[in-house]
């Protein structure tokens, strides 16, 4: 059983405030990485900060079990925005899960890896911890973020993959207050492929995203533009459809180059992040067990939104990536009246009964590993083909 939630109940909790009190942007977030350590190794963990090659990444492990459950804790920021996203939440519940699971971690035969991982909401901190093999060890994954409305089935969750890469051209510069036959305009080969992609998304398949914007537009107003750079992205709901509309995307840049006969050349801005496929097995148990919270999960059938690096692990290993709700709450996420709800007793409520569920659902399922259930890429292309 899991002990009760007043063993660690406070400490996740202030956690999360000092989270959000204090947010930090993508690979900048060293306080909040600090006191994930310090929480975890307080607890008893073995904890390893600057992991896997990132200065804000941190492991936390307890037990000698042979199976491995990680539990998956964020805490980026928004610029401008704070945890628009809540992952003060995420961070907190994470820890306040592997810390429940590390009271019955010996009597269970598990080993508990906290995996703090920074830069979520840009940068594929996952997809780089993931490469230098922070799940190489695991038998399963989980996290939990929160969210408004309801609380939500976890295998009806789905996210889309997305790409985000930078578009660069170089021209000829000149004089923009005259005549100027030699001047070759690198904002007009920008313009020119930001319209061709307008014109493009009447063509695209349902559901496929894709948006740009001029990140640097030239030098000065008196001055033909020498070179621009645009920032885009797509999403699709597969990695597929995903590289299609990318190859698209781009010949709508290319053109832009060759009608102003500028040079243009492209490179990604970050790991390309996959879709998310929820583990079956797990997601029932998760249901379950929020349900026996006093939370109940709604069945939902929206197009998938929104993408998450933890996608790119799913793919790998058996995961999920509820959603939990910020009762009362309304706000859209990645907005201001977002960061404030946030933090306060329904975001608090959020936290403790998130990590309760992860804990439980691990529980549960490492119950079924040792019945004999295997948690196979079967399950993965189960969940795939039921979407």
């Amino acid at each position: 059983m899991i002990a009760s939630r007043t063993s660690w109940e406070a400490d996740v909790l202030a956690l999360s405030a000092q989270i959000h009190t204090h947010p930090e942007l993508a690979f900048a977030e060293h306080r909040a990485a600090s006191w994930v350590a310090e929480t975890m190794r307080a607890a008893g963990f073995e904890v390893w900060e600057g992991a896997f090659g990132l200065d804000t990444a941190v492991e936390a492990t307890i037990g000698q079990g042979d199976i491995t459950v990680a539990i998956c804790a964020e805490y980026d920021a928004l610029p401008g925005m704070g945890h628009a996203c809540g992952h003060n939440i995420i961070a907190a519940a994470g820890v306040g899960a592997a810390i429940a699971l590390a009271e019955v971690a010996d009597d269970l035969g598990i080993r508990v890896k906290l995996l703090g991982t920074p830069a979520e909401e840009h940068g594929g901190g996952k997809i780089l911890m993931l490469e230098a093999g922070a799940w190489d060890d695991v038998d399963f994954s989980l996290m939990v973020h929160g969210g408004p409305g309801d609380d939500l089935r976890c295998a009806d969750l789905r996210t889309q993959a997305v790409a985000r890469f930078d578009v660069s051209f170089r021209g000829q510069a000149g004089h923009a207050g005259g005549p100027s036959p030699d001047g070759v305009n690198a904002a007009n080969a920008a313009t020119i492929g930001l319209v061709a992609l307008g014109l493009l998304r009447q063509h695209l398949p349902d559901g496929v995203r894709a948006n740009a914007f001029i990140d640097h537009g030239g030098e000065a107003t008196n001055i033909i533009p020498l070179s621009t750079r645009v920032r885009a992205e797509v999403r699709a709901d597969t990695l597929d459809a995903l590289e299609s509309t990318q190859r698209r995307i781009l010949a709508c840049f290319e053109g832009g180059a060759t009608a102003t006969g500028c040079s243009w050349a492209w490179e990604p801005a970050e790991p390309t992040y996959a879709e998310l496929v929820q583990n079956p097995v797990l997601a029932e148990a998760w249901d379950r067990n929020i349900a026996s919270l006093g939370r109940t999960p709604h069945p939902y059938a929206a197009s998938p939104g929104g993408s998450t690096d933890m996608g790119n692990v799913s793919h790998v290993v058996p995961s999920i990536h509820p959603l939990i709700a910020i009762e009362g709450c309304s706000s859209a996420p990645h907005t201001p009246e977002f960061a404030g709800d946030a933090i306060g007793h329904a975001a608090d409520a959020a936290v403790v009964d998130g990590a309760l569920a992860m804990a439980l659902t691990a529980v549960d399922v490492v119950a079924l590993l040792r019945a004999g259930h295997q948690l196979t890429s079967a399950d993965a292309s189960a969940a795939a083909s039921n979407r």
